[in-house]
């Protein structure tokens, strides 16, 4: 009866995600003819051909043995997971979002992690982010924390120097919610409408922008990692009322709505596009394009795109942390996406081997000097930063805030999609200035709800 329930579940959870059939096709767990496959799935690209580097080295030292790493688009990867679930054929192991870990372990399809962590005597002190944010509400360990990311701001040199800043005046900045410090006088003096009239000039022509000051700080997700949470965070607001698995998402917390009021001030301003002004035939130009093309001076970026700047031709940028708050320190949300084994895989011992030579300092190592994305262990973080900056690429800002503590981890919470479909439209609203204040008691009333709602 139980099997029975947890596949009625699963189908379930397969058709929301508007899955019409499941994958068909041959089973993604098999033993070929020279040994065994051990399957690995992610939705990152860059990743799966930087840890593809990995799986020779594991394949040399594990004959008979061969890593097959599928990567997918991430609009489809989990659906196919929640599909493969169902029909058997989900991967050995494979990358997820914390926002996914509360529906997958409630539904029984992740292996926990702790029994072979104290067999193998794998060391989790090693990480620079922790593993908590993957330890479900039974107090299991259901991923290990493949990588960190956090936001910045990425400027356009040129345009800076051309306003008569320095990198110095950028590495200095200052906000709070009241008159928006030396970030939001920096961000006016950088617009300049179409007759050349800067933002903090008599005459400036909002309606006419030719250059903004910085990209759009609005909707972009409701959680604003890389627009207004490094902004809001400095006052103390933190997303929920608890470090891992909150009971409500504060909104109507007079930071947070402060906060939201000066965002959007900024674009009523001038300094700042609205979302989607430069989105054409449904496809919206990266912010290394938009600091690249002239349109904007600064962007609000996240860490993971650092790579993508040098590629922009003819483009002088720089990366710099985002502003400090009223008490003089920086605060930023940095999340981690998990390592994890499923349930129902025919290979869990070798899946472990796999994942936990994933997570060494060695693969790790050579799979971060790619700079597709910063490794959870220092080690293998510093090699990262030191491969990238031969190739013209500062990690150093983005080092630095990790290690002096200025970020926090993300929350670990349940019913994320729904989450988000429920706020982004309540966002949108705000920033549309179709709804005032008041859409931030609806959006705190939602999260009560929806976080008490339980996957099962």
């Amino acid at each position: 009866m139980r099997i029975r329930n947890r596949a009625r579940k699963l189908v379930a959870a397969t058709a929301a995600a508007g899955l019409a059939a499941v994958v068909s096709g041959c089973g993604a767990n098999s033993v070929s003819a020279g040994g065994t496959t051990v399957n690995w799935w992610t939705w990152d690209d860059k990743q799966a051909a930087a840890y593809r580097q990995c799986a020779t080295v594991f394949e040399k030292e594990n004959p008979g043995v061969t890593v097959k790493i599928t990567q997918y688009d991430v609009n489809d990867y989990f659906t196919k997971l929640l599909s493969g679930f169902v029909a058997d054929t989900a991967p050995d192991a494979f990358m997820n979002s914390g926002q996914y870990l509360q529906q997958y372990a409630a539904l029984k399809q992740l292996e926990p992690l702790d029994g072979y962590v104290r067999k193998s005597g794998f060391d989790l002190k090693k990480y620079t982010t922790g593993t908590d944010s993957y330890r479900y509400s039974d107090g299991k360990l259901y991923a290990l924390p493949m990588d960190w990311a956090m936001a910045g701001l990425y400027y356009n040199d040129d345009m800076l120097k051309k306003a008569g800043y320095t990198k110095a005046d950028i590495d200095d900045l200052t906000w709070n919610p009241d008159d928006g410090g030396t970030f939001e006088k920096m961000v006016a003096h950088l617009t300049v409408d179409s007759k050349g009239r800067r933002g903090d000039q008599p005459g400036f022509d909002k309606h006419h922008v030719k250059i903004y000051g910085i990209g759009a700080l609005g909707v972009q997700d409701f959680t604003g990692q890389t627009s207004w949470n490094p902004l809001v965070s400095t006052l103390g607001w933190r997303p929920g009322d608890k470090r891992q698995w909150p009971t409500v998402f504060d909104f109507e917390d007079p930071r947070f709505v402060k906060t939201m009021n000066w965002v959007r001030d900024l674009t009523d301003k001038g300094y700042a596009p609205v979302e989607g002004e430069f989105t054409s035939a449904g496809n919206a130009p990266s912010s290394a394009q938009l600091l690249g093309s002239g349109k904007v001076a600064i962007a609000n970026d996240g860490s993971w795109s650092a790579t993508a700047y040098p590629d922009i031709p003819n483009l002088h940028y720089g990366i710099a942390l985002n502003p400090k708050g009223p008490d003089g320190k920086r605060s930023g949300e940095s999340n981690a996406n998990g390592n994890m084994i499923w349930a129902g895989s025919p290979h869990k011992d070798l899946a472990w081997k796999w994942v936990s030579f994933q997570e060494s300092e060695q693969c790790q190592t050579i799979a971060g000097r790619s700079g597709t994305f910063f490794p959870s262990i220092g080690a293998s973080m510093d090699a990262t930063a030191a491969a990238l900056k031969k190739k013209g690429v500062d990690l150093g800002p983005f080092v630095t805030a990790q290690r002096e503590g200025d970020l926090y981890a993300s929350p670990t919470y349940g019913n994320g999609t729904a989450m988000q479909k429920t706020l982004q439209p309540l966002m949108q609203s705000f920033f549309a200035h179709d709804r005032n204040d008041d859409v931030f008691k609806q959006m705190t009333q939602d999260t009560r709800k929806l976080l008490a709602q339980k996957e099962d």
